[in-house]
């Protein structure tokens, strides 16, 4: 099995920062207002929404980012159609305008509480101005040093692991892809197919029919459900039901391969990887997670621990079945968190009820 790292952080690298936040929270004087671990597009823009408040924030980079593989994104407005590392790049000169907020390449590697009694969200937001009644947070570096803060954001991501089909490791970000709406009109006027036998097939194959000339559905040798394979039929998607023994690049799309069965050409393939918290900080937190294995927030980004927030495809409410995984989504939701958190510090401060 394949795996990819999260678009937004489970940072990795040591190094320079961007900017210089007030109170560092590195032991000596006042703790941060937040620390935020991811510099994806929820990290970058939380940060930014924060500084923009006068809040001492540090944001953790780890350099590892879930559309690592991705060539170019879409469907970023003024952004469509440009690598993600540019996105990141302009994010960071924006944010580097914000004297509270320092940006530093840097692995952190556990986040825990420390102080006050760990209860769980909903409190009456007694604590101290400092976080000392309510506790702090601690996140410690790769490079041994730690720093305290009174909040906390995640913003880690998930990491993807790939159906095991010899090639499409390779692939993965250019021909093969995972979203129709990230990824669906590069592939327009050519054959599409689509890997899996899951309910998920029937809606992927929908989804890209105006855009393909044809669309296919690949079971690798699984059985599709009665009822998903009925509505294919009936619309005239074709199912091919052999195992799928590797894809490789040819031209500009790809060629299918299978145990039985002639090859398919197809100009893009569209793949479900399984997904999963790419850092351990939930786990260590002991915070709720929902069925899909994200984190379970409520609609300001707060989680079940006070004080702890998540942003991005790593978390989403119990309304939805699944995260929204879109760059815009997840900036959408660091700017809400961070609006969130600076709501938790407000209540801090003034002993008002969140």
């Amino acid at each position: 099995m394949s795996t990819h790292p999260t678009e937004t952080d489970a940072a990795t690298e040591a190094g320079t920062g961007t900017g210089t936040a007030t109170g560092t929270g590195t032991g000596h004087g006042r703790p941060l207002d937040a620390v935020v671990v991811g510099g994806g597009p929820a990290g970058l823009q939380a940060a930014l929404t924060l500084g923009r408040m006068h809040r001492s924030v540090l944001l953790l980079d780890s350099g590892s980012y879930r559309n690592d593989w991705a060539e170019h994104m879409h469907n970023v407005v003024t952004h469509d159609g440009r690598p993600p590392a540019e996105f990141r790049a302009a994010a960071r000169k924006d944010v580097a305008a914000y004297d509270t907020v320092e940006v530093r390449d840097a692995a952190a590697v556990t986040v825990a509480r420390v102080g006050g009694d760990g209860g769980k969200d909903g409190g009456d937001g007694s604590g101290g101005g400092d976080g000392s009644d309510g506790g702090r947070f601690r996140v410690e570096l790769e490079d041994g040093t730690a720093v305290t803060a009174r909040t906390v954001l995640l913003a880690t991501g998930l990491r993807d692991t790939l159906p095991d089909v010899p090639g499409l490791d390779e692939l993965f970000g250019t021909v093969a892809a995972h979203c129709p709406y990230c990824h669906g009109h590069e592939f327009s006027g050519t054959p599409v197919a689509v890997l899996g036998s899951g309910p998920h097939v029937a809606k992927v194959a929908f989804l890209v029919e105006r855009i393909a000339s044809r669309v296919v559905v690949l079971a690798d040798g699984d059985e599709l459900e009665a009822g998903v394979r009925r509505v294919l039929e009936h619309a005239g998607v074709e199912v091919r039901p052999e195992p799928v023994t590797g894809v490789q690049r040819d031209g500009d799309g790809a060629r299918v391969s299978f145990a039985s069965g002639p090859d398919e050409a197809v100009g893009g393939l569209f793949v479900a990887p399984a997904t999963a918290q790419a850092a351990p900080f939930a786990e260590q937190l002991g915070l709720t997670t929902l069925a899909s294995g994200c984190v379970e927030i409520d609609p300001f980004g707060r989680t079940s621990e006070a004080g702890v927030f998540a942003a991005g495809d790593m978390a989403h409410s119990a309304a939805l079945p699944m995260p929204q995984s879109a760059v815009l989504a997840a900036a959408t939701a660091g700017l809400t968190a961070a609006t969130g958190i600076d709501a938790h510090l407000i209540a801090e401060d003034h002993h008002l009820p969140t």
